[in-house]
């Protein structure tokens, strides 16, 4: 089953072209890799399909309902979630702290629930703070739970981004990168918790530029070129398809 669907879809910054036409299906249960050269189009549509921006024309469904131009917050809410290349995190925050924030139904959100503090918003806090420490520890992130965001390193920090968008129970993971400026031990970790995470129902479209960790994780690969997809396939054929090693290999066999 399509969990999301992206047909024909149109961004213009000025008189750039970033999508033109793109095309896109990720099926449930699994993980989609999208890769491309740079200036592809790959976060402008990640942007497109998370509610950053309307896009100029086209079209985007998720589990079945037209969801084109919805904002972030009402796509949260639907099941979609995203991380970033560089990790938004509260630097000031602890990790603890940080993954509070993410979670769902937050009573406390609202003025006057903030100022009396009423017995159900006290209860969800506590809700939340359990539900940040199980998602810290399952990310083994938990040793670090009362340090700063600020002080984590730079996989940590990656983690927690991750820990950030499972807090909003999503149905739908967009990982930008997630290996990007992470050492290969931490990397590995990170697909191991992905690959977990999918299995348990957990379905995933990813960004990277590591084409060993995209080759690990992804069950199905989309190559984006000059906005629109060039092709698709498992990694194994789209890396034997010459238009892709000339466009994003830039070679030939």
């Amino acid at each position: 089953m399509a969990l999301l669907e992206v047909h024909d879809l149109h961004h213009n910054f000025g008189g750039v072209t970033a999508l033109d036409g793109a095309d896109l299906t990720v099926m449930e249960g699994r993980i989609t890799g999208l890769i491309g050269p740079n200036g592809a189009g790959k976060t402008t549509l990640f942007n497109a399909v998370s509610g950053a921006f309307r896009p100029d024309g086209g079209t985007v469904r998720f589990a079945g309902v037209d969801v084109t131009g919805w904002r972030p917050e009402r796509l949260a809410r639907a099941g979609i979630a995203r991380t970033f290349q560089v990790p938004r995190g509260l630097a000031n925050l602890t990790v603890i702290e940080n993954l509070m924030l993410y979670g769902k139904n937050q009573p406390g959100e609202t003025f006057w629930a903030a100022i009396m503090r009423p017995r159900a918003a006290l209860k969800r806090e506590v809700e939340l703070r359990q539900r940040a420490i199980e998602i810290a520890r399952r990310l083994e992130i938990l040793g670090v739970g009362d340090d700063r965001a600020a002080d984590l390193s730079g996989g940590q920090k990656k983690l927690l981004e991750l820990g950030r968008a499972l807090m909003a129970d999503p149905k739908l993971i967009l990982l930008d990168e997630p290996a990007a400026g992470v050492n290969p031990a931490l990397a590995k970790r990170l697909a191991e918790h992905i690959l977990q995470l999918k299995a348990q129902g957990l379905t995933f479209l990813v960004i990277e530029h590591n084409m060993g960790l995209i080759a690990e994780l992804c069950d199905h690969v989309v190559v984006l070129a000059q906005g629109r997809r060039l092709s698709e396939g498992r990694f194994t054929e789209i890396r034997a398809d010459p238009r892709v090693q000339e466009a994003y290999m830039g070679r030939r066999p």
